[in-house]
């Protein structure tokens, strides 16, 4: 095993608490558990920045006004120097144009995680800033194929599957919690994590429940996450008559807790990465509804650890969630499987996966 002390940047500007930041965060702490020095370049008062700085992760402020903000990629290039960084690891496409551009010049190699399956954009900017990367890693195959299918060399992609952390314990939230966001004391519950916006496809999971609902007439189902789709959804919750049956939770620093007290854990994406809840899902011996999207066959075995459903079907969506409601034994089965399974996506494997590709990629420099 090679010793050597590895110094990391890792960069994401995002607001809030996503399955990005959770992997960054994760990614850097274990690094630095592993005696590597990793640095964590985040904005101010961010939920990233905060429990870096908790976990006594050194961090970098970076409040970058866009994606090309110049200003924010000098800043940032000062402390690639300062630090002498071996690596700068981009963890969102904002992040790429920064670390594309504040690594000209340094030392320093550029590594961007790509943690969605959409075809990148074909402009000159997109173009320039994924070309500055000496490797790319993909958090499941379905994305590194879409980045092939954008015109980049296989020969620069590397999977590595996002990963969970499977020490953590979980604290089940309360009924009094779950009462204040309007679900039913005793009912079925239905969670969905995901963000209000158009990939995540809420819409589809709200008819969905309507769907269910006739066979399950007292199901509850929960969304945690906010977005710009939140007025649209709000709407056809009303449209439906679904205001007793589907609450929104909004942004919540708790969504584990409340995914831990599911009957069962949905997603609807019509487009996604590996799916990361899903796996939370799995690790939590929760069975899952979820659209076959992306990633997300590569983490849920359709039949073993739950149900998957044609991309946008509602119908399909709201026939499996009341299916593992109704029938105890399958949902008990498919939890049991997920429980096996959720070790194939350690955060530990990620960890060990990403250190090969700044391995290969320092050994390239030295050549």
């Amino acid at each position: 095993m090679n010793t050597r002390v590895l110094r990391t940047i890792h960069v994401d500007t995002e607001r809030g608490w996503r399955g990005g930041e959770r992997q960054a965060f994760w990614l850097a702490e274990r690094l630095a558990r592993q005696g590597h020095r990793s640095v964590i370049a985040a904005r101010p008062g961010e939920p990233l920045a905060e429990r870096a700085a908790a976990a006594g992760i050194a961090t970098i402020p970076l409040s970058p006004f866009a994606e090309m903000d110049i200003l924010a990629a000098f800043s940032l290039r000062r402390a690639i120097v300062r630090e002498n960084a071996d690596i700068v690891h981009a963890h969102t496409g904002h992040a790429v144009a920064l670390a594309a551009m504040a690594t000209i010049g340094t030392r320093a190699r550029m590594v961007l995680t790509r943690r969605v399956s959409f075809l990148l954009k074909r402009n000159p900017a997109s173009l320039w800033k994924y070309a500055r990367a000496d490797a790319i890693i993909a958090v499941c195959q379905a994305t590194a194929d879409a980045l092939v299918r954008s015109g980049i060399e296989s020969a620069r992609i590397t999977v590595a599957y996002s990963g969970v952390d499977l020490t953590r314990v979980i604290p089940p939230v309360s009924a009094e919690t779950l009462t204040s966001l309007g679900v039913k004391a005793g009912a079925p519950l239905v969670v969905m994590v995901a963000a209000l916006v158009g990939h995540k496809d809420p819409l589809t999971f709200i008819r969905a429940m309507e769907v269910a609902r006739r066979t399950v007439p007292g199901i509850q189902g929960l969304i945690v996450g906010e977005g710009n789709l939140r007025a649209e959804v709000e709407r056809e919750i009303a449209t439906l008559g679904l205001g007793d049956t589907v609450h929104l939770a909004g942004y919540r620093t708790d969504a584990d807790s409340l995914m831990s007290v599911a009957n069962v854990v949905a997603l609807s994406s019509s487009d996604d990465g590996i799916g990361g809840v899903v796996i939370d899902a799995m690790s939590f011996g929760k069975p899952v509804a979820a659209t076959a999207a992306g990633g997300i066959p590569e983490a849920v075995v359709n039949d073993e650890t739950g149900i998957l459903v044609p991309v946008g079907d509602a119908s399909a969506l709201g026939g499996a969630i009341a299916r593992l409601l109704t029938d105890s034994e399958l949902a008990s089965r498919m939890g049991a499987n997920g429980i096996r399974r959720a070790p194939l996506f350690s955060i530990d494997n990620t960890v060990d996966r990403t250190l090969d590709v700044y391995e290969r990629v320092l050994a390239d420099r030295a050549r």
